[in-house]
């Protein structure tokens, strides 16, 4: 994938009506009336979200009749997981040493805590 195409999937990524939708296709094909159910906007509106989704193929409409489902496309989704696992490392590191700080500070809170008075 390359980074204009990487780019493209995170900018249909960005918005939260697009990743609903792509929430609701992951539990398989619907239609765009279906997709559009629980979202208060108009189906043109919702088809513009439809058309920017597909354009970053992340979804794919097909054709049976009178139905039009939409399905999701994973590839686009694996390229956004694998740039993303390259920064584990680092997200980590940063976990790892936030830990070792806290329980610095658990101990330190545990060695200087007051005993309580005996009547």
């Amino acid at each position: 994938m390359t980074a204009d195409q990487l780019s493209t999937t995170f900018a249909a990524l960005a918005d939260p009506t697009r990743r609903a939708i792509l929430a609701r296709l992951a539990t398989g094909e619907r239609s765009v009336t279906e997709l559009a159910e629980p979202f208060d906007m108009s189906m043109p509106a919702v088809s513009k979200h439809l058309r920017v989704l597909e354009r970053a193929g992340l979804i794919a409409r097909g054709r049976e009749a009178q139905w039009r489902p939409c399905r999701i496309e994973a590839g686009p989704l694996e390229e956004v997981a694998k740039w993303t696992e390259g920064y584990r490392h680092l997200w980590e590191a940063r976990l790892n040493r936030l830990e070792s700080y806290l329980q610095t500070m658990k101990a330190k809170e545990k060695k200087h805590a007051r005993k309580p008075r005996r009547k």
